[in-house]
């Protein structure tokens, strides 16, 4: 028999017991797709958080009371009793690291309310920053300006704010010069930040700047620990000797004593990436068992609908026996027909996780991306399946005695 044959045999099968083969497929199906839309967001995610989440550059480090990318509970809890840092603190870095560029502070409140006329927005992330995070950080503004030292030092009310600001509260207008309220507080706009998109689903753009001063003067340092940035000389300086320095001059001021653990934490764009892909592998790993899962399931039904088959089809064995068929023809044409219910169970998961997949990022943004080598390796998986669990059939129906065979009675 040619191999043709044998997948057109399969083929037609599969369309006579169009409810069967659904069944049959199915765990087949689940498992691929499974398979292709944890890979597919797992790699759009890493992607995402590599360029833009994480993305802090080779040169820049970031000091924290606790850092939001501790995965051990026990140090979580140790962290969230430690003093917090202040801006004498970041005073203190600043003078002390000479490998340091730019050093910057600020502070967060993610609950802000912005009002400008009648209109208002809700859940705006309110920063509080020094002038140098600008660099550190690549910030673009779309008109206006930056926050300066003057306003850093006078505590002034100005803010630099968010596209989403502007397009919700003063769509069509120049918003530079225009007072909002924030919170209740009166705040001048100088500059509007270049628009960013959506990260993870959230706008990145629903925010205002204010002077890091300001944001202390209005809230108060009250349970608001600041976040130290620091930026190496790009010229040929390790980020290490910038880490160090501040490390040194930091413990001093907090008064750690020498051998003890840091009262501190410190994370590079390294550091933060690590802990990200070591997650997401994890994820990945315990996600690909419960799809083997399915895979086996998928696997086991179809040897069963296999072994069936031989049983219907037993006459039909012994006629192509009795015709000269050997037995590795047998085993042949019903390994194919196994192979192929796989292949298109496989085929199936792969459309279906791509969907899913795809439905998922247009109705909550989260980052996808489809990669060729996970399509490959779901449609290698299902194969294999199909001749893990076709053998058993297919060596039951090539070792039939043809005479017994064309004597069945079905």
């Amino acid at each position: 028999m040619h191999v043709t044959e044998a997948i057109r045999i399969a083929l037609q099968s599969l369309w006579v017991n169009k409810l069967r083969s659904v069944l049959t497929l199915l765990g087949v199906v689940i498992g691929v797709a499974a398979v292709i839309a944890v890979v597919t967001f797992v790699s759009g995610v890493n992607d995402y958080v590599a360029q833009k989440v994480f993305n802090l550059g080779a040169d820049v480090f970031i000091i924290f009371k606790v850092s939001p990318a501790v995965t051990n509970v026990d140090h979580f809890l140790e962290g969230e009793k430690r003093k917090d840092l202040t801006m004498e603190d970041y005073q203190a870095v600043a003078d002390a690291c000479r490998q340091c560029e730019y050093i910057g502070a600020v502070l967060r409140n993610e609950t802000g309310h912005v009002k400008y006329a009648e209109q208002s927005i809700s859940d705006t992330s309110v920063r509080g920053v020094t002038p140098s995070m600008a660099p550190i950080y690549d910030t673009d503004l779309s008109s206006g300006r930056m926050l300066n030292e003057t306003d850093l030092n006078n505590r002034a009310p100005v803010a630099v704010v968010g596209t989403d600001i502007v397009d919700h509260l003063m769509a069509g207008t120049d918003p530079v010069g225009k007072e909002i309220r924030l919170d209740g507080w009166t705040y001048q706009i100088i500059g509007v930040g270049a628009k960013k998109g959506t990260t993870l689903g959230q706008s990145a753009d629903n925010y205002v700047m204010i002077p890091i001063t300001s944001f202390l003067k209005q809230y108060g340092a009250h349970n608001n620990s600041i976040r130290i940035s620091g930026k190496a000389y790009s010229a040929g300086v390790p980020l290490d000797e910038a880490v160090d320095e501040s490390r040194a001059a930091l413990r001093a001021k907090r008064h750690d004593p020498p051998g003890g653990d840091d009262s501190f934490d410190i994370e590079t764009n390294a550091s933060l990436l690590g802990i990200w892909t070591g997650f997401s592998q994890t994820f990945f790993i315990a996600t690909i068992g419960i799809a083997c899962i399915s895979l086996v399931v998928g696997g086991i039904v179809i040897m069963n609908i296999m072994l069936v088959a031989v049983t219907e089809r037993t006459r039909e064995i012994g006629i192509r026996k009795a015709l000269g068929a050997r037995r590795e023809d047998v085993l042949l044409q019903f390994l194919i027909e196994a192979v192929t219910l796989a292949l298109a169970g496989g085929a199936l998961g792969v459309i279906s996780g791509v969907a899913v997949a795809e439905t998922v990022t247009l109705l909550i943004g989260m980052p996808s991306a489809i990669k060729l080598w996970a399509v490959a390796a779901g449609l290698l998986v299902s194969a294999s399946v199909g001749v893990f669990f076709g053998v058993y059939p297919a060596r039951k129906a090539a070792k039939l005695d043809p005479i017994v065979a064309l004597r069945f009675e079905t």
